[in-house]
Order: structure tokens, then C-alpha cells, then sequence
């Protein structure tokens, strides 16, 4: 559980965002676009704020984000995002106009460092839900989805963790003949849970009064399919979350030569709802009224190795789809003061002029 929400909030936090205008120009940059790309608010980078933002919506099925404004002559200003603490916050459907806007929603939030109660407007907080929506209001959290699943894992754990306490040691009956009054039986419980239980006696001889017999009982994993049954368990989370075997560390199916292949399809059938989210409710609140957008830029966990990267980047500078510039910014090098040109190979021509270089002394009439 805690593997696959490591693996989603890692990815959003190490993708990058990119600021277009209309016609996927590079927007100018303005407040929320310094917000984004530099500093969320004075305590957070980008990626520790995208990061707890998806560990909220993964862990209690939404994740809410305050936006601070500054509201001046020229309009409102972002000032700010503040994560809001998924637990103290509760979504309000305000359908006879109480807080005076009818059929709008409002967001009431607790200050759980001072008791304050807040209650926000639907603009000023950014809401990402998981993809289980009964309502299309709130999120259903995966842990609710997965209730006995990861309450049976949690239990098994337990159950490993008390053995290894143990010193992987089975129960033991004391077989004796005769009466032993309860003070007895205490005593010998005592002192064989001494000698038995624990790391540090596992392995050692124990010695057994004459007359008596120690007799374990043995239950062995295998017998019970435990590991079998907890690599199940382990797959039905991680498929619940949307995170692939190789993932979690389960390569049965997995090879060197198949793993771009499948950070391909992580990055469709699990993280694009997610991105697609983030995206369209961030271009909506922190851009209102505008004809910019902000879109993360997915190409920053699908990096190939050195050799295939060139020669993509050489094909699309070569071909005229990107310009050098570009080419070397991925490449993390400095840009070039002729680098902002597209070039293209001579040879090239319009489809409608195929076969005009085959006409000789033709004249147009």
C-alpha cells in the first residue's frame, strides 16, 4: 500500500509543468506561473507540494489546495497554495443559497493547529479526486475500496512481525503426569518463555525438568500458502491503485528489454486520469478568464538511454519538428544565439510538386 503511494506521488512530483498560450506558444510568465514552477509558498518546493498533494488524494480520496489572492486595482493576484489537510476539510453543496451563491459548492475547513473554521468559495480551492466518484463531488479514498484486502495484509504482517519476535519459534505444549497447582503452571511459563522466545535464544538447547516433555506445534507456512496468499494481496492493491507487478518489485514477468514498454503503459492506463485532472483544474481556477493552460510535461519519466535519446532529438531537428534550442535544453546544455530556427533537408518538397523537377523545356503557354 504504502509502495504504490510512493510510486504515484513520486511520479507527479518529478514532472516538471510547462506554460502554454493559444496555439501551444510558450505562455509569459505571470503569478501562477511562478507558483507553479519555483515555489508553491515559502515552505514548499514544487515537488514536495505536488507529492503530499497526491499522497491526500490517493490516502483520503481527495486532495484540496487553498489559493491565497491578493485582489488589487488590476484584478487578483495568486499569492499562494497551501495544502489543505485532507481530513479536516468538508465539501459543502449549497443549494438553498446560505453562504449566498445557490447551487454553488464551499469548502469548510478546520485549522487543525488552531481550531479555526474557514469556509472557502469553490475558486479558491483547487479539489483532486480519485477516479471512484459516486457523485463527481468527492472521491472515494482506495484504502474504503480495499477495506478487508488491506486490513488482511495489515494483519499478516502482524503476524510475520510476532514470529520474528519469537525468534521464528512454533507454540510449545508441556506435557507432565501428576497435578500442578496455577502457581506452578505460571512459574514453568515463565520460564520457558525465557528460554524460548526471541531472536537471541533461537537456536539454543533448553533444558526440561525429568518428567516432562516439550512438543511443539508446528504450523508451517508453506501449508498454508501464507507467501502465495500475501503476493495476491500485494497485487490486488497495487492493481487497485494502477501500479504494474514490476512496480512493487514482482519481475516474474518482467524483463530489461520490456521495461520501457511498460513505464509507457503506466504512464496511460494509470497516471494520465490524474495528470489530465491536475491540469484542467489548474488551468480553470489559476487561469481564469484567459486563453493559457499549464500541462505537465509526461516526457520526464520517459527518458530512454543516452544513445536512443540522441538520435529521437537528431530525427526531430534534422526533420524540421524542433529546433536546436530545444533539442539542447532537453540535453540540459546552454542555448545558442542561432539555435531558434527550424532547419529542414533540401532535398524535401511539397507533395503537389512531386515530379516537377523531371520537366525539362516545357514552357507555360
Amino acid at each position: 500500500y504504502f509502495t504504490c503511494l510512493k510510486m504515484l506521488s513520486e511520479t507527479v512530483g518529478k514532472m516538471p509543468i510547462k506554460f502554454y498560450a493559444k496555439g501551444r506558444k510558450e505562455a509569459e510568465p505571470n503569478s501562477a506561473f511562478y507558483l507553479l514552477k519555483y515555489r508553491p509558498n515559502p515552505q514548499m518546493t514544487p515537488t514536495t507540494f505536488w507529492t503530499a498533494v497526491e499522497n491526500n488524494r490517493n490516502h483520503f480520496g481527495n486532495g484540496y489546495v487553498w489559493i491565497q489572492r491578493k485582489i488589487s486595482r488590476n484584478g487578483s493576484e495568486n499569492m499562494g497554495l497551501w495544502i489543505m489537510q485532507s481530513d479536516c476539510v468538508t465539501p459543502i453543496y449549497d443549494n438553498t443559497g446560505i453562504f449566498g451563491g445557490q447551487g454553488k459548492i464551499y469548502y469548510q475547513y478546520t485549522d487543525p493547529l488552531d481550531g479555526e473554521m474557514y469556509v472557502f468559495p469553490e475558486m479558491d480551492v483547487l479539489h483532486f479526486k480519485t477516479s471512484m466518484t459516486l457523485d463527481g463531488l468527492t472521491g472515494i479514498p482506495v484504502r474504503d475500496m480495499l477495506g478487508d484486502v488491506v486490513e488482511g495484509a495489515s494483519q499478516s504482517q502482524q503476524y510475520m512481525s510476532n514470529l520474528y519476535k519469537g525468534g521464528m519459534t512454533a507454540s510449545m505444549a508441556l506435557q507432565y503426569s501428576g497435578e500442578i497447582d496455577e502457581s506452578r503452571i505460571k512459574l514453568l511459563q515463565k520460564k520457558y518463555d525465557k528460554y524460548l522466545s526471541g531472536p537471541k535464544n533461537a537456536g539454543k538447547i533448553v533444558p526440561v525438568p525429568a518428567g516432562m516433555q516439550l512438543q511443539p506445534l508446528n504450523y508451517k507456512l508453506t501449508d498454508a500458502q501464507f507467501f502465495e496468499l500475501k503476493k495476491y494481496t500485494a497485487l490486488q492493491i497495487a492493481g487497485a491503485f494502477g501500479v504494474k507487478p514490476n512496480q512493487i518489485n514482482d519481475y516474474e514477468k518482467s524483463s530489461y528489454a520490456n521495461s520501457e514498454m511498460q513505464q509507457l503503459s503506466f504512464l496511460v492506463d494509470t497516471m494520465l486520469f490524474p495528470l489530465k485532472q491536475y491540469e484542467e483544474e489548474l488551468t480553470y481556477k489559476l487561469y481564469i478568464g484567459t486563453d493559457k493552460s499549464c500541462k505537465f510535461n509526461e516526457k520526464a519519466i520517459l527518458r530512454t538511454d543516452s544513445k536512443t535519446q540522441m538520435e529521437i532529438l537528431a530525427q526531430g531537428v534534422q526533420n524540421g519538428m524542433r529546433k536546436v534550442n530545444e533539442a539542447r535544453e532537453l540535453l540540459d546544455l546552454p542555448r545558442d544565439p542561432d539555435g531558434d530556427v527550424l532547419l529542414m533537408n533540401g532535398n524535401f518538397i511539397p507533395v503537389k510538386m512531386a515530379g516537377e523537377q523531371y520537366k525539362k523545356g516545357e514552357t507555360s503557354a
